[in-house]
């Protein structure tokens, strides 16, 4: 899965990032949901330079890239026939199963939990890597923690730096990235199937294959990526407005530098006092797929706050409620 005007994968520049991960090092590659930071995952050593990059708390689980259906009997101690239908089904893909983990999995991956998460990732970029490195790659999103995760390269270089002055060894640029959210996240150690996190993989779309119902995770579910109710955030406050509040808000903020993001006919709605207005895509496709860049901008534009009118509502949309529920503080 990559985008048609993005490049193709560059065999030196690959050969290059997959000895830098067998020496420990990090690289920041691309997925088709967003940019990933990577360590061998199987180098405790390099895994936790990850966490010392990002600022990332030691208890995160990350999440392990890997090249095909065939690793999860490596990583996982077992393996639910509905993981397996879902694998065959979306994988490669945006797709991160929880399971149960193996003794490979050791605890800088897993957070200390008894499991790992597991992504076999569709971008060319991401699999010639895996492929070169012959072996699975530890990677969250190549950002700093807690903070608007990356979908190009220039993202990876103005928040983390690349070597020698930065916190990453190599940044391979494979253009920006078609999906734009990270992935769906079902857990699969408990009884049932459940959605730790939702992606661009609807709900719909995992019941159907799994024929069940897949409920919301609850309190007890293990942790995972993404699922802090403070995540994806901009430096920049953030405020969620309905899509009948936007001139309320502007108003209420007289003085204020405002960026805002809101569909084209509510944008006649914001005062020239808003130094930037962007225009929100109308599909929930495009909208996750632009989502972080747009957010990024916004961030970088100068303003004191940023206001986002509330994208529609719908199963295609739960993934960008989630991101910007968690960016946001909602009035």
């Amino acid at each position: 899965m990559q985008d048609a005007s993005s490049p193709a994968p560059d065999p030196a520049l690959i050969a290059r990032a997959a000895q830098i991960l067998r020496a420990g090092g990090l690289v920041a590659f691309p997925t088709e949901t967003v940019y990933g930071l990577g360590a061998a995952a199987e180098q405790p050593e390099a895994v936790g330079r990850i966490f010392s990059a990002k600022g990332r708390p030691a208890d995160h689980p990350v999440i392990v890239h890997v090249q095909d259906a065939a690793a999860i009997d490596q990583w996982a101690r077992t393996a639910p026939e509905g993981a397996r239908r879902l694998a065959q089904r979306f994988w490669p893909g945006p797709l991160t199963l929880v399971l149960p983990r193996a003794a490979r999995a050791h605890d800088l991956i897993t957070g200390g939990q008894d499991s790992v998460g597991l992504r076999c990732p569709a971008h060319p970029w991401a699999r010639a890597l895996l492929a070169a490195c012959g072996g699975a790659i530890a990677a969250p999103s190549a950002n700093s923690f807690g903070r608007i995760s990356p979908t190009t390269a220039a993202h990876v270089r103005a928040d983390l730096g690349e070597a020698p002055q930065g916190k990453v060894d190599c940044i391979l640029d494979g253009g920006p990235c078609p999906v734009g959210i990270e992935s769906t996240i079902v857990d699969f150690t408990g009884v049932t199937p459940r959605l730790l996190r939702p992606g661009s993989i609807t709900r719909a779309q995992l019941e159907g294959v799994l024929g069940v119902p897949v409920p919301d995770a609850g309190s007890s579910a293990p942790r995972a990526s993404g699922r802090l109710d403070s995540h994806y955030a901009p430096r920049t406050p953030l405020v969620l407005v309905p899509m009948a509040g936007l001139a309320a808000a502007i108003n209420a903020r007289r003085g204020e530098r405002l960026g805002v993001l809101a569909p084209a006919d509510a944008l006649l709605d914001a005062s020239p006092q808003a130094v930037l207005r962007l225009i929100a895509p109308s599909s929930a496709e495009d909208y996750a797929r632009r989502l972080y860049a747009m957010l990024h901008e916004l961030d970088a534009s100068g303003a004191s706050t940023l206001l986002v009118v509330q994208p529609p509502q719908g199963p295609d949309w739960d993934g960008v409620h989630d991101r910007l529920r968690r960016a946001a503080t909602t009035i």
